[in-house]
């Protein structure tokens, strides 16, 4: 592989992990406007560092790490509207794409975790789906949709660490408002450069 393939190839990481950021502010913008949303924190590859790796597909030449979706911590007070939650992440998204002000990210590629306000206690995950349940397979599993729009994944458990990013990447919290934007985050891990 060339090195102008291999600039290309980390310029394309670093520009797809700004765009998951800038999904992370406008749907933290948009959650805000709820009174049961606590916090919001950017969790998973996308609040880290980059850092090289050898991918999957390649001749053993590392570039940055790609970041495949935006996961998201959601700290609630009640569950009741998870439905709307979904909804304004969506159409967050979606407005700002239109308005140029976004990145082409979409719903699908929001994982959003979600916690009881003040806690750790992993609740279940927001459910992308329009409807609840929806009849998909995923559905059946057991629990899922006891609360609309709460997803379960058979057989998951969160990692211990899942929340360790939230102490430099959390992007709002309740009576403080916004604490800082995804976008300011560390972009590369300086001892990979």
């Amino acid at each position: 592989m060339r090195h102008a393939d291999i600039d290309a190839q980390n310029r394309r990481m670093l520009e797809l992990q700004r765009q998951f950021r800038v999904a992370a502010d406008t749907v933290a913008d948009a959650w805000a406007a709820f009174p049961e949303v606590q916090a919001v924190a950017v969790i998973g590859s996308v609040a880290k560092p980059l850092w090289k790796e050898v991918p999957r597909f390649s001749r053993r030449i590392e570039i940055w790490h790609e970041c495949s979706d935006l996961d998201l911590a959601l700290w609630l007070d009640s569950q009741e509207r998870l439905g709307e939650l979904r909804r304004a992440a969506s159409h967050a998204l979606r407005q700002a794409y239109e308005l140029g002000k976004g990145a082409g990210i979409v719903t699908e590629q929001l994982d959003t975790f979600l916690f009881a306000a003040g806690s750790e206690q992993y609740l279940g995950r927001l459910c992308r789906y329009n409807e609840c349940p929806k009849g998909k397979p995923q559905c059946f599993v057991p629990g899922c949709g006891a609360v609309p729009f709460n997803k379960r994944i058979a057989e998951f458990e969160p990692h211990a660490d899942i929340l360790a990013p939230a102490s430099y990447a959390t992007l709002y919290e309740r009576g403080t408002g916004r604490l800082r934007s995804a976008l300011d985050l560390p972009t590369v891990d300086a001892g990979a450069e």
